[in-house]
């Protein structure tokens, strides 16, 4: 496996991973892909426009979806992963918190499992990654997708949410997934009020003290409509990343990767010419 260790992170020049959703229900675009074969065009066109990791989700994790079963999660994803597995020269990442679709998914070519869950709703998903030695996403959340809006409590949500993803990775590494295997995610959205995410956002850098590479998920989220309106989205989202990485955020998950790759050469130029 190629997984985290063919990709060099950084801030200075985030990696771009693509999302390809293959739910009908996604709150972005869920059904814009209708066929394998759009699948697989679409993930080669990503990775011809130069981006570094491409991820697929087969079920919705917003906030208020509901679950699908892991068969109905398999059906959607595995033949649009067989056919596009062997055709990628980047790694391919599964958005997933299921053990058994995790363990499917890497053996039919994925090499990272991003996990909404942090580990905690199938602890079968670390021991997949364990045995399969893939890279793996820690995201922070709290509460399943259906309640996670009731979950949105915190005193001090930078305190909190850093303390609890380092309590998961510190559990994640001693359940035998090696500590350079792992990105981390704050979770933007997950259990987080509008405010919150933007505290989040504001405060990214602190989340340096953790000691691994964060990954932020920004595309499209509500706390960025909230405040640009549905129209604005994609140029909010792009905005967003960039400032993540000036706060240290190493990979960038987008769903409009031809913007975010034109955004990335001009971060990246920018950063080069300052001293």
């Amino acid at each position: 496996m190629t997984s985290l260790r063919s990709i060099e992170l950084s801030s200075q020049r985030p990696s771009i991973m693509g999302i390809i959703n293959l739910t009908p229900d996604s709150f972005s675009d869920g059904g814009r892909l209708l066929s394998v074969r759009e699948v697989v065009d679409e993930a080669l066109r990503m990775e011809q426009l130069g981006i570094d990791l491409v991820d697929f989700g087969a079920e919705s994790t917003r906030p208020g979806a509901d679950p699908v079963s892991e068969r109905e999660e398999l059906r959607r994803l595995l033949p649009a992963l067989r056919k596009v597995a062997g055709r990628l020269a980047i790694p391919i990442s599964v958005d997933t918190y299921k053990g058994g679709v995790a363990r499917a998914a890497l053996s039919e070519g994925a090499e990272i499992i991003n996990d909404v869950s942090g580990g905690k709703w199938d602890t079968g998903v670390w021991e997949a990654v364990k045995e399969s030695g893939a890279g793996y996403v820690l995201v922070h959340s709290r509460g399943m997708p259906k309640t996670m809006r009731a979950d949105a409590v915190y005193g001090d949500v930078v305190r909190e949410v850093k303390d609890e993803l380092m309590a998961r990775l510190a559990q994640a590494i001693e359940a035998g997934i090696p500590r350079e295997r792992i990105l981390c995610d704050v979770g933007f959205g997950f259990a987080k009020t509008g405010e919150q995410n933007r505290r989040l956002l504001r405060d990214l850098c602190l989340f340096a003290e953790i000691g691994r590479p964060l990954l932020v998920g920004v595309s499209r989220k509500s706390f960025l409509r909230e405040l640009v309106g549905e129209k604005g989205q994609d140029a909010a989202s792009l905005a967003a990343a960039i400032l993540a990485s000036s706060r240290g955020a190493a990979v960038w998950r987008v769903h409009d990767v031809d913007r975010a790759v034109a955004a990335r050469g001009i971060f990246t130029a920018l950063e080069g010419d300052l001293p």
